[in-house]
């Protein structure tokens, strides 16, 4: 596993309080990572700042095998970079079937010669299949996005970010609002996801990160406080203090 996005020595402040404060984490490829924290902890700035919408005061967040400096591109030059994000309530397109939803999704290069080297390529219709079996909406695809429950729509949405391949997806939690069937199906779906990319998730709920069996990183204002597995973290004194005793 080789590193893929390393952030280091990262601050940011809004109105002198502190929301980022001297990070540093570094994320493998494939890996699949939960960030846990109490509310206020950074998780959500931490999002924003790998993905260009917040910049920060100091630090580097640097990107892939040629250290590309991700604070020195816009969002979206970000996004192309292979950064994909997931926001706590889905954003699809209600009106649209779900196989439209996707193939507006698939990352197909547009150039004159794209057109000439995709004959070797699977056809659109193909991958859309194999994504929607993946996220287990094939039976679904016919359907409108509006009909969805609301577990169908976060897969949908979790969907139409690998329709567009990327290296790696930032989810901010996603058990939020599910059944226990549907996040059990997230889960599954989340670790499959990581066996060919980076995974990060944001989430507040224990249980679920028990189930994603997966190393954990701790935030709390704004700073890395422990990092391991679950059974690790929820054993350190300080988390315990600041987070698992409230």
């Amino acid at each position: 596993m080789s590193t893929l996005l390393e952030v280091s020595g990262v601050s940011v402040s809004f109105d002198g309080f502190r929301a980022i404060n001297n990070l540093s984490i570094q994320i493998a490829e494939p890996e699949l990572r939960a960030v846990i924290g109490p509310n206020g902890a950074g998780k959500t700035t931490f999002m924003d700042i790998i993905t260009g919408k917040t910049r920060p005061d100091e630090g580097r967040v640097l990107w892939g095998e040629k250290s590309v400096s991700l604070l020195s591109l816009s969002e979206s030059q970000i996004a192309r970079q292979g950064i994909g994000r997931k926001f706590q309530k889905p954003t699809v397109f209600e009106a649209q079937s779900v196989r439209e939803n996707l193939r507006m999704s698939l990352k197909n290069p547009r150039g004159p010669f794209d057109v000439l080297l995709a004959r070797g390529k699977p056809d659109d219709e193909t991958r859309i299949d194999e994504i929607a079996a993946e996220i287990g909406l094939t039976e679904a695809l016919g359907r409108r996005a509006g009909e969805l429950s609301h577990g169908q729509k976060q897969w949908l949405e979790v969907g139409m970010l690998l329709a567009q391949d990327p290296r790696l997806l930032l989810v901010d939690e996603p058990a939020a609002g599910m059944t226990p069937a549907e996040r059990e199906h997230t889960t599954d779906l989340l670790k499959r996801a990581a066996q060919t990319r980076a995974v990060v998730v944001v989430e507040h709920d224990m249980e679920f990160v028990r189930r994603l069996n997966c190393k954990v990183t701790v935030l709390h204002e704004g700073s890395v406080l422990a990092e391991g597995s679950l059974d690790h973290v929820t054993k350190n004194k300080d988390v315990i203090d600041v987070y698992l005793g409230r």
